[in-house]
């Protein structure tokens, strides 16, 4: 029973991480620390070994740094820089450069995307919902959330912890 409970943490809160980047354009702090808390129990579960749970924190602290960057540069938002280090935390050193090049990848058609929507999908604002109005606004940011969710779900099931409490 845990361990259904910790092999479907991962999947949920990315998934809802991505629904509420797309409706609201924010990604709160609970899902990211939802995702470390959860790395931890999860870890303790399969007993990953000390060494191995610190260099995966390594990688999510690398990845939080770079996604700071990003987000000094304007180029990715605080909620999604944390949600792709609480990514990468998972993913560790194994994964960690296929999840940032899917996410990558995923971000790129999306914003591709959005622009396509943004110029060729006319949109008034009684026949769309706000949050796809929202999306059509020209200068407004990208929900890259998505883009992360859907790297960390495709990386996922390649990972130690979903083969060890995937039974």
């Amino acid at each position: 029973m845990i361990a259904y409970a910790l092999l479907l943490t991962f999947p949920m809160a990315m998934a809802f991480a991505a629904a509420n980047d797309l409706f609201t354009m924010k990604i709160p702090n609970k899902i990211s620390l939802a995702l470390i808390a959860a790395f931890v129990l999860a870890a303790v579960y399969i007993r990953l070994p000390l060494e191995d749970a610190l260099v995966h924190a390594g990688v999510g602290v690398a990845a939080l740094v770079a996604g700071f960057v990003m987000f000094s540069l304007r180029l990715l938002g605080g909620g999604d820089a944390k949600l792709m280090a609480a990514g990468a935390l998972w993913m560790g050193p194994d994964h960690a450069v296929l999840f940032i090049a899917y996410l990558t990848i995923f971000g790129g058609l999306l914003s591709a995307l959005i622009l396509f929507y943004r110029k060729y999908i006319p949109v008034t604002a009684d026949a769309v919902p706000g949050w796809a109005a929202r999306l059509h606004v020209q200068g407004t940011g990208i929900p890259y959330g998505i883009a992360i969710a859907a790297s960390g779900l495709l990386m996922y099931p390649s990972t130690a912890f979903y083969q060890a409490l995937h039974m």
